[in-house]
């Protein structure tokens, strides 16, 4: 069992798989080869059983009484045809009532007498090497009295052994070949029944962080199991997240009420407060309020924009009528602090995206521009094409950001360490960020090379 990451992993059910059909196929092998031999052995045992019991036959077919004796003419077949065969060597013994008349009187008896009609078979060792033999009997009537004739042929083995060896080796070839092929075709069948599994899992893989459809391509049906369950979770999931940003965008709609009346009252008593310690802590207290609202009203962007990024209603953006728009939107908050907003359009551009997305990205950017800079500044937003892709730049004349911190400023919750003394959330560039990644573009922040002052671009393609 091995660990990746915070997952144990117990063996692989491609290997498993894979094990288990050349298991099978070894076997397989094995048990062919047995049979084939075995069954060769048979064979080659069966024919060489039939040629001595032709020539037995053939021997005792000769067998005749002359003379009152008994006579036999070996026919020149019976012999040869034994060692047409195979280059073995042949014996045989010819006995009348018990007495040898011609052939190898120290061949090995056969076993029990055969009967009339009857092969007997036999093996056994003679002159130093084992031979197979055949006898037979037959009575012949000498002198009024029953002669009982009795032949025993025998060949040695060695033909018959070259013969196993040769189809030995051609099972064991044929045994190796078809376990080569068995492992072929398991490696094949292994790789193609976790191949559904390999989808499934690219296909999971692949999907972005906010994607939480259920998986709807066809799988196997031992598989349907798993789907089920992966889908029930991703419903649960959806749902949980659902919740989750309901709640926080109800809950930061709602804290901004409350939190308005609170400010309203506190410039009140500002105005009325006498002593310097009551109205440094009213002071105090309208930040802290500010800082809340603030909060509040970027957690309700932050929200929103997670929601919708899940499904962009994409639709043709002019890129110009939104800045024209936004900058609307924002001229009152910066007129507040005497900071004129110039909209400088380069070039005018269309894009396909969310408008509200959109919106709510460059909204925020400028916000910040409108709050890190000081009185009477100039902030200007520029929109363009840079490197075949659109651009809406805005350029303020604030502290900067500081060395080394630009990246880290795009995470949530994030400030720079000049910007402990002004009101804020850390998630003005956070939604920008992920508004334009949402878009297939991205964020880019620099300092400003002719002057004191922040850069911060919004790409997003054509």
């Amino acid at each position: 069992m091995s660990t990746r990451g915070d997952l144990q992993v117990a063996g692989s059910i491609r290997r498993r798989l894979a094990l288990i059909l050349l298991a099978g196929a070894a076997l397989l092998s094995v048990v062919f080869f047995v049979l084939v031999h075995g069954f060769a052995r048979q064979v080659a045992q069966r024919s060489q059983d039939n040629i001595l019991t032709a020539s037995v036959t053939s021997i005792l077919d000769s067998a005749s009484v002359q003379g009152g004796e008994i006579g036999i003419d070996i026919p020149y077949a019976a012999l040869s045809m034994l060692g047409n065969v195979s280059d073995d060597r042949v014996f045989y013994r010819i006995t009348a009532g018990g007495e040898l008349l011609t052939g190898y009187g120290d061949l090995p008896a056969v076993g029990p007498a055969p009967r009339g009609g009857e092969t007997v078979f036999a093996t056994a060792p003679y002159k130093g090497e084992p031979v197979r033999m055949a006898s037979a009997a037959r009575s012949l009537s000498r002198a009024a009295a029953p002669v009982r004739v009795v032949v025993t042929v025998a060949q040695t083995l060695t033909g018959r052994a070259r013969t196993l060896a040769r189809i030995g080796r051609i099972s064991a070839a044929l045994g190796v070949g078809f376990f080569l092929a068995s492992v072929l075709l398991a490696l094949v069948a292994a790789q193609a029944s976790v191949r559904p599994l390999d989808r499934l899992a690219g296909a999971v893989s692949r999907r972005g962080p906010k994607d939480l459809r259920p998986v709807s391509a066809p799988v196997p049906a031992e598989m349907a199991p798993l789907v089920r369950s992966l889908n029930s979770f991703i419903a649960r999931l959806k749902t949980s997240l659902a919740r989750s940003e309901d709640f926080i965008a109800e809950a930061a709609h709602r804290v901004r009420t409350p939190l308005a009346t609170v400010r309203t009252q506190a410039e009140v008593a500002l105005r009325r407060a006498e002593g310097a310690e009551n109205r440094k802590a009213l002071k105090e207290m309208i930040r802290a309020v500010d800082e809340s609202s603030r909060a509040a009203g970027q957690l309700l962007d932050h929200a929103m924009v997670t929601f919708r990024t899940d499904h962009l209603d994409r639709s043709p953006v002019d890129l110009a009528a939104l800045a024209g728009e936004t900058v609307d939107r924002l001229r009152p908050v910066a007129e507040l602090k005497d900071i004129a907003l110039e909209l400088d359009l380069q070039a005018r551009s269309t894009v396909s995206g969310d408008a509200i997305l959109l919106q709510s990205a460059l909204q925020n950017i400028l916000d910040n521009a409108v709050k890190y800079s000081p009185p009477e500044a100039v902030i200007r937003l520029e929109t363009g094409l840079d490197d075949g892709r659109a651009a809406l730049r805005v350029l303020d004349q604030g502290p900067g950001f500081p060395p080394g911190d630009a990246a880290r400023l795009t995470r949530r919750f994030e400030r720079g360490d000049n910007a402990a003394a002004t009101v804020g959330s850390g998630l003005g560039l956070t939604i920008a960020r992920e508004v334009a990644e949402a878009h297939g573009g991205g964020l880019q922040l620099a300092n400003r090379k002719e002057r004191t002052g922040a850069c911060v671009t919004l790409f997003l393609p054509l």
